[in-house]
């Protein structure tokens, strides 16, 4: 258990490298990605050359005999939300680090990129029960509280229930918000909440796996418990059946993960605990700042 003073370092170590991250890497790239996805219709006026033809109001155009484009203003501030998986599972990690913390490192940077951009920053954070709920400011000193929650925080529960964080989130959040959750998705059944709560608010997955959640390594028998459920089981990690079926699940497991978020209309990242975060959200952030 970190003492008060290691949590208040590494709360420092996180804004540090936040900033540098979101001052030197996303400047600008996390307002593009996201402009215009809180955006209110103000009126409609004629359609002048350069218009968007996709914003063509065709009932308007049609009771007039031409074109009439409606026309939009960008709201001044998001909210961003960040849906964070801290069950038991979490705490799972052979590399770099564990999927607990890197999860926090990714959030620390988009919650300091959010409040730089002067948005709104809530969290939740969830096993099978809702473990607690941090509704969306501003701010610096509301970022770090958030931090330190994440750093600090103790389940009650050590099962996966992402149904329930996802309604619980739509049911809570009136406003369109963008969403990110966090979670190496090893519960599988939240395809109806995610779609429902996809029709109201931008939801981007970020599935966060380590190297051996995908393959298992060679190391004869071994004694194993799933740290959720508590079972313990003996295998031969030696075995190649043994092996494939390991790999193939966790296969099965992330192509019904994509299709999910495909069919609710959302996007899924996926980033390794030995893999670098910061190419992925780049990429991820140049993407969405491409013209459809």
């Amino acid at each position: 258990m970190l003492t008060t003073t290691e949590i208040l370092k590494k709360v420092r170590e996180l804004e540090i490298k936040s900033k540098r991250l979101t001052r030197h890497i996303f400047t600008g790239e996390y307002h593009s990605a996201f402009k215009g996805r809180g955006m209110s219709f103000r009126e409609v006026r004629e359609y002048a050359p350069g218009d968007d033809v996709r914003f063509i109001d065709w009932n308007v155009s049609a009771r007039f005999g031409h074109p009439f484009s409606k026309l939009f203003e960008e709201e001044r501030e998001l909210t961003v939300m960040l849906l964070v998986d801290i069950s038991a599972s979490s705490l799972f990690g052979t590399v770099n680090t564990s999927k607990k913390d890197l999860i926090t490192e990714i959030c620390a940077v988009l919650a300091f990129s959010a409040t730089n951009n002067n948005d709104k920053v809530g969290v939740i954070l969830f096993s099978d029960k809702i473990e607690r709920y941090i509704p969306p400011k501003k701010g610096r000193e509301h970022v770090l509280y958030i931090v330190r929650e994440l750093l600090t925080i103790k389940p009650k529960h050590k099962g996966t229930n992402i149904s329930e964080a996802i309604r619980f989130f739509n049911n809570s959040t009136k406003q369109k918000s963008i969403s990110f959750l966090l979670s190496d998705f090893i519960d599988d059944k939240f395809n109806d909440a995610l779609k429902v709560a996809g029709r109201k608010h931008d939801i981007i997955g970020i599935k966060v796996y380590d190297k051996m959640d995908m393959q298992l390594p060679s190391a004869g028998l071994l004694q194993v418990q799933d740290a959720e459920t508590g079972k313990i089981r003996w295998i031969d990690s030696s075995d190649y059946l043994v092996q494939q079926n390991y790999q193939q699940r966790f296969f099965t497991v992330t192509e019904n993960c994509k299709t999910i978020f495909l069919k609710a209309g959302s996007e899924l990242l996926h980033i390794r605990t030995d893999e670098d975060y910061v190419k992925v959200l780049k990429k991820f952030f140049i993407g969405r700042n491409r013209p459809a």
